[in-house]
């Protein structure tokens, strides 16, 4: 059953991998809801009231989790190490790059919950496309 009107989020323990190799931990919050359909944002919190939000493919989120996604700005490949079973994410900026490591688990739970509200390819189902385009209109 979907519900169009619901979000979910998650969150979700990361590892920063630093440049030696070591990790520290990060907490990152995910989220989905119909109002963009197509979309998952991924948020971390860098001071007190900073919010750093990347917004991704929910389809890369589901081709991550099997195998290596991504082309641009976020790059999605699952990897086992000593018995755990991650996802990497590398996000890209012109002011840096981060790779995270995250329990594949953990996105794989969540992006099964996101098929609750929406099941794949029905996305496009959710859009607006008359109120969008009126709204681009209007901008220009």
């Amino acid at each position: 059953m979907m519900n169009s009107s619901a979000t979910v989020s998650a969150e979700i323990a990361l590892a920063l991998v630093l440049p030696d190799q070591e990790t520290a931990p990060v907490v990152a919050t995910l989220s989905y809801g119909a109002e963009d359909p197509f979309a998952i944002r991924m948020a971390f919190h860098v001071g007190t009231d900073e919010l750093v939000e990347w917004t991704f493919a929910r389809d890369l989120l589901a081709v991550g989790i099997e195998g290596a996604a991504g082309e641009g700005d976020v790059q999605l490949w699952p990897a086992d190490e000593d018995g755990r079973e991650l996802l990497n994410i590398v996000l890209s900026s012109p002011c840096g790059e981060a790779h995270f490591e995250a329990p594949r688990s953990s996105a794989a739970a969540f992006l099964r919950r996101t098929y609750e509200v929406i099941a794949p390819g029905h996305e496009a189902d959710h859009i607006d496309v008359d109120g969008e385009l009126d709204e681009l209109l209007l901008r220009a």
